[in-house]
């Protein structure tokens, strides 16, 4: 029979990993031992009347009762809130590229740039064209949308 063979490489490797062993568990003894945590109470933490964290507990006198019902979870109905009445905004077409799809309309009253696309459009648009258009927001800003020729 033959013996296994076992080089000095496989025996030195063999003796860097036991080593490596005995090393991480003396480690973690160590940090058993040092440990200041120990038991559960001192592991608990506790959040005071103003939300920060904190390790004593807090005082059951300021405790403030809370009616469950009155909790509501959820989006409000269309009807709880107000729509915003949209007015249409006018401007005239500063730059429009029909090959590209895009454009600028100058607001009239705030000289303000906003951004077209040729999905926004209800009518087709030129440079100079006088328009009605109403914002809404976007990736990058105010968005023209629903542009109508005057």
């Amino acid at each position: 029979m033959a013996r296994a063979q076992e080089t000095f490489n496989k025996k030195e490797k063999e003796k860097k990993r036991l080593k490596k062993r005995e090393e991480k568990m003396k480690k973690k003894e160590v940090r058993k031992a040092n440990s200041k945590g120990g038991d559960f109470e001192n592991m608990i933490a506790y959040v005071d009347e103003n939300g920060h964290l904190t390790d004593t507990p807090p005082d059951p006198s300021k405790k403030v009762k809370v009616d469950a019902e009155s909790i509501v979870i959820g989006i409000p109905r269309k009807e709880d809130y107000e729509e915003e009445e949209v007015a249409d905004k006018t401007g005239k077409v500063s730059y429009f590229d029909t090959s590209k799809g895009f454009g600028f309309i100058i607001d009239s009253v705030s000289q303000e740039k906003y951004f077209v696309h040729i999905s926004g459009l209800i009518d087709e648009v030129l440079e100079n064209d006088k328009v009605t258009f109403e914002l809404e927001k976007g990736l990058k800003g105010m968005n023209a949308v629903r542009v109508k020729k005057i």
